[in-house]
């Protein structure tokens, strides 16, 4: 199974590129965690509604056929650890490979949104997406640690 991170977003500061490698490498061989950063669409004078479209496609484009897509949305179901844990663990009993999908500066295309097999929230900040890529993937390095009695999480 693999967890692919979908970002839009290309550039983030070399303190979030360091912290979310650190993460990645501890996953074990049979939970593969992958990045994939889409372009931003270039702002100017397009409508929000072009915007998130383009994003959307890019997004779509990077998401591999058959994966269970996860939507980060600020409305979407609030997880604890343990819960993340348990979904996680669902996960990988399907078998399927797992996209969890941050958006641009804008969002997220409602459609997109709302086509998505789930939607979770990290927080009920708001943070900016650098931060988001470093805490998604230490959730769900910490997830894994819960789930394989690992001395990462301690209660």
């Amino acid at each position: 199974m693999k967890l692919l991170i979908v970002a839009v977003g290309q550039r983030v500061p070399d303190w979030a590129q360091t912290a979310y490698d650190d993460y990645a490498k501890r996953f074990p061989p049979e939970l593969r965690v992958e990045l994939k950063a889409v372009k931003t669409e270039p702002r100017g004078s397009k409508t929000l509604e072009t915007l998130l479209t383009a994003e959307r496609e890019r997004i779509e484009a990077a998401i591999p056929r058959g994966a269970r897509v996860v939507a980060l949305d600020e409305r979407g179901t609030t997880l604890t650890t343990k819960a993340l844990a348990q979904q996680l663990q669902l996960w990988q009993l399907e078998g399927d490979d797992v996209a969890l999908v941050i958006g641009g500066p804008d969002g997220l295309d409602p459609a997109f949104r709302a086509a998505a097999h789930q939607r979770i929230r990290l927080s009920d900040l708001t943070l900016p997406h650098a931060m988001v890529r470093v805490l998604l993937i230490e959730q769900l390095y910490r997830a894994w640690s819960v789930n394989a009695n690992h001395p990462y999480h301690r209660e």
